[in-house]
């Protein structure tokens, strides 16, 4: 069995993330910002080019997103994120696993939120010219698509909430270990013995 300190360098420092899912934190924060930007900016008055914008940053973001389950399924500990029956039991009190509750119902809010925005807009597609593809609007009826473009805005309208709290706690003090470790990939030693519980996750896992 791997200790705590087989996973530290020279310096002390505990590895939380991985630099390739460091990147794939950034791409899709870059492509989930933009798409905002590109779906509300226009209705408050910013007139611009949005359109071609907006669904190239859709697809960008549906490859991020593929990358990401394929990785999880066969790459890394998925488990990791899935919440268990030692979550309940020591909510709120003592040390956790590499993700606490909150952090782990919080991805699987952002995980339906995504899936349901990239889903809709996909079949949306149909209804725009792009340089692959003329545009099909019969694909469903009006109240097909209206189903569709309200799944699709109740997705967009979650996210700006769920970002809101990402940022949030992002910038809290006691949460600034997590903050740093997903621009620089580690965490102090003391850090990991304040946070986090070795029996439920060991710095050397995939996770």
């Amino acid at each position: 069995m791997s200790s705590p300190n087989s996973a530290a360098g020279s310096t002390g420092h505990i590895q939380r993330h991985k630099l390739l899912d460091r990147i794939y934190h950034w791409v899709m924060a870059a492509c989930i910002l933009t798409l905002m930007a590109t779906a509300f900016l226009p209705i408050i008055g910013w007139k611009f080019e949005w359109l071609a914008i907006h669904w190239v940053s859709g697809l960008l973001l549906t490859a991020a997103v593929a990358f990401h389950i394929i990785r999880s399924l066969l790459f890394q500990k998925i488990m990791n994120m899935v919440p268990d029956g030692q979550d309940i039991a020591k909510l709120g009190a003592g040390r956790t696993g590499k993700y606490s509750l909150a952090q782990k119902l919080y991805h699987l809010a952002v995980a339906v939120l995504v899936l349901s925005a990239i889903g809709s807009g996909l079949v949306m597609l149909r209804k725009i010219d792009t340089p692959f593809w003329k545009q099909d609007a019969y694909w469903f009826s009006d109240h097909g698509w209206g189903i569709i473009y309200s799944l699709h805005d109740f997705a967009g309208m979650a996210l700006i909430t769920m970002v809101m709290i990402h940022i949030y706690f992002a910038l809290r003090p006691d949460e600034w270990h997590l903050t740093r470790s997903m621009f620089r990939g580690w965490m102090t030693r003391k850090e990991y013995q304040d946070h986090y519980d070795p029996k439920r996750w060991k710095p050397s896992d995939e996770a």
